[in-house]
């Protein structure tokens, strides 16, 4: 099967050339299965692939049924793209799977007072890896490509022959802390196209060659919140009310609430509680079924345990071992120094098999350290790891 071609007389914006010039130049075999979400970035990214000459298969993978971005609109858009460029489009039904993985993790995680971060998970359970799979089992294509903003460079001798994960150049769009859980053999079978794209890049790029989502607004919700309306109205489906109180740290009662997964740590507003100085949420309490609340001069925190930590950029590193890196506790946080320390695994670390567990000591204390959200560790522009935010020991 030959590669399809792009019309577009219109030339490349010069980010748009560099990408081109890089997907001509990649090393070995030009076939690769595109994951397309029926939005701008996924759109461009098999555009950009077709043009440079590949051989492009769109694969969608069908996670919810019902409206939504990545329900019906988005499934229409993807094989509207796949038409317009000439490419194969493929669903594959992964909803009991989704449901399996994420809305459960979900549920489990917010009914025992943390937090969870879907996104990474989904892209190791969900996304990449099953993708991966698929394509090679149906259709012998041994690489996917998505249009998330992150880079990869594939191992070296320089690099112990590790795959490297660097962050995107944009840094607005940058999605490397979404990324830190991917495996090296999924890493190196992966191709970012927009990892040096701005958005605005992508947008002229999308226009260039007229695709119908160029102009599509981009999705500002979690895709479970936006399925349902809002995270509390996808969290009300699945847990049912339960009353308990707000206290502050010495326990004083300050309110009552109608169930911990409707807080976050960090949150101010919406706590239904009236008191002298603005109280934040620094704890939820799910055996004692408390949301505990302080001052923000009370909510800070130096430190935190992180469990269940991948090494990306980096072997695992020998217990004891200390390092200083760069960390980022939430996607949309700046990156703050931190003294790393490998420290013993519990058993549940060991079970799980992510048997590695860090402490990280923070050069100024950090608000809103939330258990359940990620840490991701960085040196530079590298990814060395990440892990996700470990409840404090009370």
């Amino acid at each position: 099967m030959s590669a399809p071609s792009v019309r577009t007389s219109n030339p490349a914006t010069p980010a748009g050339a560099q990408a081109l010039d890089r997907l001509r130049q990649w090393p070995g075999e030009h076939r690769v299965a595109v994951g397309l979400s029926g939005g701008v970035d996924s759109s461009l990214t098999a555009a950009l692939l077709v043009e440079a000459g590949w051989e492009v298969e769109g694969l969608t993978l069908w996670l919810m049924s019902g409206k939504g971005a990545c329900c019906a609109e988005g499934l229409v858009d993807a094989a509207g793209i796949c038409e317009q460029l000439g490419v194969p489009h493929h669903v594959v039904d992964f909803r009991e799977h989704f449901k399996e993985q994420i809305v459960q993790f979900l549920v489990d995680g917010y009914a025992e007072g943390v937090t969870p971060l879907p996104c990474s998970r989904c892209n190791r359970e969900v996304k990449f890896g099953p993708m991966l799979a698929w394509a090679e089992r149906e259709r012998s294509i041994d690489r996917i490509a998505t249009g998330h903003y992150a880079r990869v460079r594939h191992g070296d001798q320089s690099d112990n022959g590790r795959h490297q994960l660097l962050r995107g150049l944009d840094q607005r769009k940058d999605q490397s802390y979404f990324l830190y859980d991917l495996p090296q053999e999924a890493l190196g079978r992966l191709v970012f196209p927009l990892g040096e794209l701005t958005k605005p890049d992508t947008r002229l790029e999308a226009e260039r060659f007229g695709l119908r989502t160029a102009k599509k607004p981009e999705s500002q919700d979690l895709c479970l919140a936006d399925h349902h309306g809002s995270m509390r109205a996808f969290l009300d489906t699945y847990l049912p009310p339960r009353e308990g109180e707000i206290v502050l740290l010495d326990g004083t009662v300050v309110g009552q609430h109608d169930g911990i997964e409707h807080f976050t740590i960090g949150q101010r507003k919406g706590l239904g509680v009236a008191w002298s100085e603005p109280l934040h949420v620094v704890r939820l309490d799910a055996a004692m079924n408390r949301v505990v609340v302080a001052t923000r001069a009370e909510a800070g925190t130096d430190r935190c345990v992180v469990g269940a930590v991948n090494w990306v950029s980096m072997a695992p590193p020998a217990q004891g071992a200390r390092y200083r890196v760069e960390v980022q506790v939430r996607y949309r946080s700046q990156p703050v120094g931190a003294w790393l320390e490998v420290v013993p695994a519990t058993d549940a670390d060991a079970a799980g098999g992510r048997p590695h567990r860090c402490q990280l000591q923070f050069d100024e204390p950090q608000f809103s350290i939330t258990p359940g959200q990620a840490a991701v560790f960085y040196d530079g522009e590298r990814v060395l790891g990440g892990g996700l935010i470990q409840p404090p020991v009370a």
